[in-house]
């Protein structure tokens, strides 16, 4: 398959992995085998952001909400993301990725915490693709997170109101340093962001493909890029030839 223009790439793709559990069930499956071959297509859309050029790709792997899950499922799912970070941690360190971890981190058990300090910390001088992930993630916490800790700044002083900009607050956010998204995936037929870098998707590109994400794969997340590269994104100007019109 021919690689898609790397001067139409989006920068900055993010996906909502949505459908394990219907793709599980409408095979005979458990939902932990759904997560397993979730896991599978993870690996496989990881390599081709990288060799397709994408400089990063943020994944919702475990939303603040899925702790209201069965036991049993979010053991399972647990489970299978420190099972990917050992497994794989050596193979994207040697493949040049970075390593970033968003969403809220007090109170992480004692076993997870260190896997992903460790996977940031392992891959942090990289220079390829940045791979975010999202874990016990949750936009509006997010943005709570750095309201709270600009209103302290201001309480002691060290902030004015005035200084309160859309920089100051994206400075505060988890996804500090990392651009918004241009292109936002989700699987599955869903059609909402469900608590998903609500802030950063303001202008984002957005996506809805019917497939189950074990069903998705290198083929359909290349013509996810191709359809984006056709998009216009005019950011709340006119497009080039609305503009000529006008003149």
């Amino acid at each position: 398959m021919a690689h898609p223009e790397r001067s139409s790439l989006p920068k900055h793709v993010a996906i909502i992995m949505d459908g394990n559990g219907r793709w599980a069930q409408s095979h005979g499956m458990t939902r932990t085998a759904g997560h397993r071959k979730g896991m599978e297509v993870v690996r496989e859309i990881v390599r081709a952001a990288s060799d397709f050029g994408v400089g990063y790709l943020t994944l919702f792997a475990f939303s603040s909400e899925n702790w209201r899950r069965p036991e049993t499922e979010v053991r399972d799912l647990l489970g299978l993301l420190k099972l990917f970070i050992r497994r794989d941690l050596s193979e994207l360190h040697r493949d040049n990725v970075r390593i970033r971890v968003i969403g809220e981190r007090n109170n992480l058990r004692s076993d997870l915490l260190p896997l992903l300090i460790e996977a940031e910390e392992t891959t942090r001088n990289n220079t390829g693709l940045t791979l975010v992930i999202a874990f016990n993630y949750g936009s509006r916490d997010e943005m709570a997170r750095a309201m709270v800790s600009i209103a302290r700044d201001v309480a002691d002083g060290r902030l004015r109101c005035e200084d309160i900009t859309p920089g100051l607050i994206d400075s505060r956010l988890d996804t500090a340093g990392i651009p918004d998204p241009d292109l936002i995936i989700r699987t599955s037929g869903e059609e909402r962001l469900s608590n998903f870098l609500l802030w950063q998707a303001a202008y984002s590109e957005l996506m809805f493909v019917n497939d189950l994400w074990p069903d998705f794969n290198r083929a359909m997340f290349c013509a996810a890029l191709e359809k984006f590269a056709m998009r216009e994104r005019r950011f709340g100007g006119l497009s080039a030839a609305q503009a000529a019109v006008g003149s």
